[in-house]
């Protein structure tokens, strides 16, 4: 059953409704900081499991607009990013840079070392590593075919999907309540600071959302996505192929700190509350298309061995999150946000990073930092390191 775009739109909206009811009428959501896209996009998927088991009918999604959504989120965090706000996550942005780096090679080592374990090839653990977890859906279905020829693993495109499944819904299930065990274990306190894109409530009378402002929000934003896939294709005929998403969150930083020198009299909506709305819908949107599209019965195949990997994946990444990445940036409350971050990042990808943080920050307040650093490492860098390290590392086994 293959769903239209309207109507792909519609149970997006209907998910997100359900995650909020799940929220507000289930306790253990609230407390654990869950987003609402992952609650009511994970039951959609498992409804949607159980119709394709009972009806052996597979209801197919419009994802063109999931897609789309992506790249204005990007934008609009693009569009928040200040060159002096990006200059004062200067250091974080380094250190956590080499965090991500080093957790490659340490979730590649946790997926071989179980391989050990169970007998399997070695391939197998890379698969069950960064491949399928930092990397996510897209560089799992790009990397299936070496591993099929080279390697010999001819259900690499399975585990690969598979794996992906998983890690995306355990690092948007993780992610909330690691944050809030560190802020309440160390007594953190996040700045009330209403100014921000994503992470904020909506209501009050400050800056309101109105026509105006709505429409200028738009009209920046589609501007910066133009930049952005122009920018895409000039890279593209130098060799380097990106995502259209990280091109136009650079459009948007580039467009943020130059138009307004231009034309310094115009009011920009950078740090608007219609820019907040948007960016907080596309985002929400995107991740209830992404979970309720999920196939969960690829999971069945996965085998134990397999699920061994991945369990052992979210116990390294609990630990490695808790006393590696909350020390090393510096034990506050923005490094307990970038944590529930980190978490989404390893295991799912940056969109269910920012959920994670977005959940956290709504509840105990916001984290500037955090909303620079964490899109910046996730939306650019990790897929360079991440297709470098795979090589090197399939280049030595």
């Amino acid at each position: 059953m293959e769903l239209s775009p309207r109507q792909t739109i519609i149970v997006a909206i209907l998910v997100l409704f359900l995650g909020k009811y799940l929220t507000r009428k289930i306790q253990f959501l609230q407390e654990y900081n869950i987003p609402e896209p992952v609650s009511g996009g994970l039951i959609a998927s498992i409804l949607f499991g159980v119709i394709y088991a009972v009806f052996n009918t597979e209801i197919l999604f419009a994802l063109e607009l999931r897609d789309s959504l992506l790249i204005v989120f990007f934008t609009t965090i693009g569009l928040s990013s200040k060159f002096q706000t990006l200059v004062q996550g200067g250091k974080p942005l380094l250190i956590m840079l080499a965090l991500a780096v080093v957790y490659l090679f340490i979730q590649n080592i946790t997926g071989i070392s179980a391989t050990l374990l169970t007998g399997q090839a070695l391939e197998t653990g890379v698969i069950g590593g960064s491949v399928s977890l930092a990397g996510g859906h897209g560089t799992a279905i790009a990397w299936a075919p070496r591993f099929v020829d080279e390697y010999g693993i001819p259900n690499a495109m399975e585990l690969g999907i598979a794996s992906a499944t998983f890690g995306l819904i355990l690092g948007g299930v993780i992610g909330g309540p690691i944050g809030k065990f560190l802020i309440n274990h160390y007594q953190l306190e996040g700045s009330h600071d209403d100014k921000l894109v994503v992470g904020v409530s909506h209501a009050g009378t400050e800056t309101p959302i109105d026509y105006q402002r709505m429409l200028n929000s738009i009209l920046l934003i589609s501007l910066s996505i133009g930049l952005g896939l122009i920018l895409n294709s000039l890279l593209i005929e130098f060799g380097l192929v990106l995502p259209e998403f990280v091109t136009c969150l650079f459009a948007g930083i580039i467009m943020i700190n130059t138009l307004p020198l231009i034309f310094r009299t115009v009011q920009f909506p950078d740090r608007s509350r219609s820019m907040a709305l948007i960016s907080d819908l596309s985002l929400g949107l995107f991740l209830a298309m992404s979970l309720m599209s999920l196939q969960l019965w690829t999971l069945a195949g996965l085998g134990i061995p397999i699920l061994l990997t991945l369990l052992a994946q979210v116990v390294v990444t609990v630990l490695f999150v808790v006393f590696v990445v909350f020390r090393l940036m510096n034990s506050d409350y923005d490094a307990a946000v970038m944590s529930a971050g980190f978490a989404g990042l390893a295991l799912g990808a940056t969109p269910t990073a920012i959920a994670n943080m977005t959940a956290v920050t709504e509840k105990f307040g916001a984290s500037v930092k955090a909303f620079v650093v964490v899109p910046l490492v996730g939306a650019f860098f990790i897929d360079i390191a991440n297709a470098l390290i795979i090589q090197f590392l399939l280049d030595r086994m």
